[in-house]
């Protein structure tokens, strides 16, 4: 019996497995073609032949598959920044904040439906979670609120670090970058100068 039981788990974790797999294919194939807003889950789960009871187990909205399927580019975004400020420990704060934004509008550009839809999911559920912000964010705005520590130790006042990396992210956040870049026409080597001569201030 014991047999019989570990060999229906095992078929029970691969169609699991196959599932989600079927799942985040048919969803990167239907955001790529019509964008991440257009896409329903129902209709994710009618491409990928699976019941919408089996998808919502696993994913309980789009904000939470985009992030399944954004996640290993997300791990390499912060081993680029960690790289970053490792070999240039001894640069001054200002042109290390300048590199992190830098790669991150790089990222932001090779991921920006997906990020997207990340987003929108994390303002839906702000309220209930405490949180400002995803963990992508939170884990930037550390980063910032540390370097923004550092260009101002030893300066006459101190300004609110905390509050400034806020708008700073506000600033990266999809509806205000996409508006720049769509809106405005800026490319991103111009939202970055604009960015730095916005907040980085000058030595």
């Amino acid at each position: 019996m014991k047999d019989g039981k570990t060999s229906y788990t095992r078929m029970e974790r691969r169609d699991a497995a196959e599932n989600r797999q079927r799942i985040l294919d048919t969803a990167f194939r239907l955001f790529n073609q019509k964008g991440v807003e257009q896409v329903s889950m129902n209709q994710i789960a009618a491409e990928a032949g699976i019941g919408p009871g089996t998808l919502y187990r696993r994913y309980r909205n789009k904000g939470e598959l985009c992030l399944d399927l954004i996640k290993d580019n997300v791990v390499l975004c912060f081993e680029d920044i960690d790289a970053y400020l490792e070999e240039n420990q001894t640069e001054p704060p200002r042109t290390r904040l300048k590199g992190i934004l830098s790669l991150f509008i790089r990222f932001r550009e090779s991921k920006a439906q997906l990020l997207k839809g990340v987003e929108d999911s994390a303002s839906t559920h702000r309220k209930t979670s405490g949180k400002a912000y995803g963990p992508l964010y939170e884990e930037l705005h550390q980063l910032f609120v540390a370097l923004f520590d550092e260009i101002y130790t030893g300066s006459g006042g101190q300004p609110n670090n905390v509050f400034r990396s806020d708008m700073l992210l506000t600033a990266l956040r999809s509806d205000a970058y996409l508006f720049q870049r769509e809106v405005r026409g800026y490319s991103p080597d111009d939202i970055l100068d604009q960015l730095c001569s916005t907040f980085i201030p000058q030595p």
